[in-house]
């Protein structure tokens, strides 16, 4: 009988290639076929399950949360952004996003597994429950930044075709709606960082260089909001923001790890 360990392989190739599939469908649905949509997005809901299986398979072969290093951390990121859209989509009606959102999960699940894939004892500063809040959080609203950096390049192509009108409206309105989201989540992920630092290290913040780049990209965001809020910037010149802060959301999730040293360098 085939272990957890071979069905959580195979589970992550299904999800693979049925986000592929749901891509594929996506963009035909788009140029020719109308009728193709529904079945592009059964295959990117089936893509989720076989993704939501993988992971839990892992966490089974583990025994703790699937959130400790760069390949679980980013399966769980490719995760967030295909239950963000897919809730998204129900909610707004929105069905042109379906391609770039089911090739921007599929790109980022295929770099996954292109770190270690190995599952390793957990090391004792990982070994708390706020671990699983904070990455969680964390995941989630740059999910939702992703979301929000492929509504803002909508714009932003829309803007520089001429192509105003109804879409560039609704894509302006779902970037908001993403941004605040993924604020929220993101202070969150700060805030049981926060307090897991305090547990692990006894204090609750030490501007470690991932700390103070989520404060960063953090901030861009709030920006983001009072510049809607109170400013009242035009569609395009908010969309350039979103892109800046997503920029910033790579740099703090990646690129970090490789250029800065702290003490988050076990991830």
């Amino acid at each position: 009988m085939p272990d957890d360990l071979y069905l959580m392989n195979v589970s992550l190739n299904f999800a693979l290639l049925e986000y592929l599939v749901g891509a594929v469908l996506y963009a035909v649905s788009a140029s020719w076929k109308k009728n193709l949509f529904l079945f592009a997005r059964c295959f990117l809901f089936l893509g989720f399950l076989s993704h939501t299986v993988s992971m839990g398979f892992r966490w089974i072969r583990a025994g703790h949360a699937p959130l400790t290093n760069t390949h679980e951390s980013m399966v769980f990121l490719a995760w967030s952004i295909v239950l963000l859209y897919l809730v998204f989509e129900r909610v707004y009606r929105l069905r042109e996003l379906g391609l770039w959102i089911s090739l921007f999960a599929l790109s980022v699940l295929a770099y996954a597994t292109s770190f270690d894939k190995t599952i390793h004892p957990i090391m004792p500063a990982l070994q708390s429950n706020w671990l699983v809040f904070h990455v969680m959080f964390c995941m989630l609203g740059y999910g939702s930044f992703a979301i929000a950096f492929i509504t803002s390049l909508g714009t932003l192509f829309l803007q520089r075709t001429k192509r105003k009108g109804n879409l560039l409206q609704q894509l302006d309105f779902l970037s908001y709606k993403a941004i605040v989201f993924g604020f929220f989540f993101l202070a969150l992920g700060i805030i049981t960082g926060a307090v897991w630092g305090n547990r692990s290290w006894g204090r609750y913040w030490g501007w470690d260089s991932k700390e103070t780049w989520a404060l960063i990209t953090w901030f861009i965001y709030g920006l983001y909001l009072h510049l809607r809020a109170t400013r009242k910037w035009r569609a395009v010149s908010l969309a350039w923001v979103s892109v800046i802060g997503f920029l910033s959301v790579v740099f703090t999730y990646l690129g970090v790890n490789y250029l800065l040293s702290g003490l988050h360098s076990y991830a």
